[in-house]
């Protein structure tokens, strides 16, 4: 099985919504989520939408190669 680690970085026009997140670096997405998510339990604060880290905020690169992904959902399969 081939696959890379899923990473995400926060875009740093969104910087000052996620002070947990330092802007512009990729990260291990776990890490930032669980980041996040600490963040949002200790002070309380509902994440923004759907999602903990919305594309809109964050990009995101690698994960499992589409070979592989059979049977995954995926944000594209959330429709």
């Amino acid at each position: 099985m081939q696959h890379s680690i899923r990473e995400a970085r926060l875009r740093p026009e969104f910087a000052d919504m996620y002070p947990a997140i330092e802007p512009g670096i990729w990260l291990p997405a776990t890490t930032v989520g669980q980041q996040l998510l600490l963040w949002h339990l200790a002070k309380a604060v509902a994440p923004q939408g759907e999602r903990l880290m919305g594309e809109e905020h964050f990009e995101f690169r690698g994960g499992l190669l589409p070979a592989v992904r059979s049977g995954v959902r995926t944000r594209a399969g959330d429709h």
